[in-house]
Order: structure tokens, then C-alpha cells, then sequence
């Protein structure tokens, strides 16, 4: 699963917002800033995210947007669903953009992508924006581990 540019700028604007949760709206200028996005394509992820009742906004001089829902009551799967539709690693294991292979009736490596599939979307869907604010940033040696890349194909 990769998430595409527009819903890593959305989770990113989501994550400031929970950060400013009950301090008043922030304007498209803030969130753009803060979260190094153009600002012109923010506008049209802010709109996505006031469609779906996720975000509100207010007009005048110190108007913005903040959160219409309580960080506890949106998910990170709504979401990445939303702009991505797609949680799964290979089309043949897709809900949404299923493809059929022409071995899937025998394919042995097939249902690891399917676990891979459900795994994803069950952490997704169970991790709040609340939880997600939360938890601890990544740091990079986390990445690099070496007891994951060595060999480990990543």
C-alpha cells in the first residue's frame, strides 16, 4: 500500500488540526505552511474534507478551518480510503479495484497479500486521529533498522 500526495497533504492538515483541536480555526495559509504544502492544492484536499463533514470552515479576517468532529471520531482508514480507495499491496486482493490474475485459482502468495490487505485496514480503521496525534513521531534510525533491511528487501 503507498497513500498518494493528496491524502499524505490531508492526513498532514488533519494532524495539525487535531493539534489545534478547541484553539480556534487556522487559516489555509497556516496549514499550508506548517505542513510544507502548496497551498492551492490544500484548498481543494480542505474542500474534499468539508464535503465529507470532516472539517468546517469559518469565514472573515480570522477564519480557517478546524476539525467538525472530535479527533476521536475519525479514522485514519476513512480517510486514506477516501482519497485512495486502495488498501491493498496487489489488485487481485482489492475490494475496490479488483483485477483478476489469470493463476489467482492457484496462486500460493496470493492470500499473504490478502492478511497484508486486512491487517492494514484493520489497524486503519481502528486508529483514530486522536490515537494517531498521540503516538510518538518516527525517528530514522527506526527505518533503518538493521535487523529489517538486512536482506529483508524493504
Amino acid at each position: 500500500m503507498k497513500i498518494s500526495k493528496k491524502c499524505d497533504y490531508a492526513l498532514r492538515a488533519m494532524m495539525t488540526l487535531v493539534e489545534n483541536y478547541g484553539n480556534g480555526p487556522l487559516s489555509i495559509r497556516q496549514l499550508a505552511q506548517r505542513n510544507v504544502v502548496p497551498k492551492r492544492f490544500l484548498e481543494h484536499i480542505l474542500l474534499d474534507l468539508k464535503a465529507k463533514g470532516w472539517v468546517t470552515s469559518v469565514p472573515g479576517k480570522h477564519g480557517g478551518y478546524l476539525l467538525a468532529k472530535s479527533p476521536d471520531q475519525i479514522t485514519l482508514g476513512e480517510i486514506v480510503r477516501y482519497f485512495d480507495g486502495l488498501l491493498a499491496p496487489i489488485a487481485c486482493v482489492s475490494v475496490t479495484h479488483y483485477q483478476p490474475c489469470p493463476i489467482e485459482s492457484g496462486c500460493r502468495f496470493r492470500r499473504l497479500f490478502l492478511m497484508i490487505r486486512n491487517e492494514a485496514a484493520a489497524l486503519l480503521d481502528r486508529t483514530s486521529l486522536r490515537q494517531a496525534y498521540q503516538g510518538k513521531p518516527v525517528k530514522r534510525q527506526e527505518i533503518f533498522d538493521e535487523a529489517l533491511v538486512e536482506g529483508a528487501g524493504i
